[in-house]
């Protein structure tokens, strides 16, 4: 799964656009967060995973790494 696709997912079930996570993402940082400067990023695939991981706690959400048991593989 790409940045992109996880922040979409994201974006998808709390019901809201790119436009309202910019918003809510620049009042809770230091960083200035666009509407187009964000498009662009995920459109070229250079989110980097520590805004994703941001903008996954913005909207409530951890990410969880878990070792997979080796006898599923």
């Amino acid at each position: 799964m790409t940045a992109r696709e996880f922040v979409k997912i994201l974006l998808a079930k709390e019901c809201m656009t790119l436009k309202e996570l910019a918003r809510i993402a620049t009042e809770n940082s230091d960083k200035k967060y666009t509407l187009d400067g964000l498009s662009h990023k995920m459109r070229l695939g250079t989110l980097r995973f520590e805004d994703a991981e941001f903008f996954a706690k913005l909207l409530g959400y951890e990410i969880v790494i878990k070792k997979i048991d080796e006898n599923l593989l």
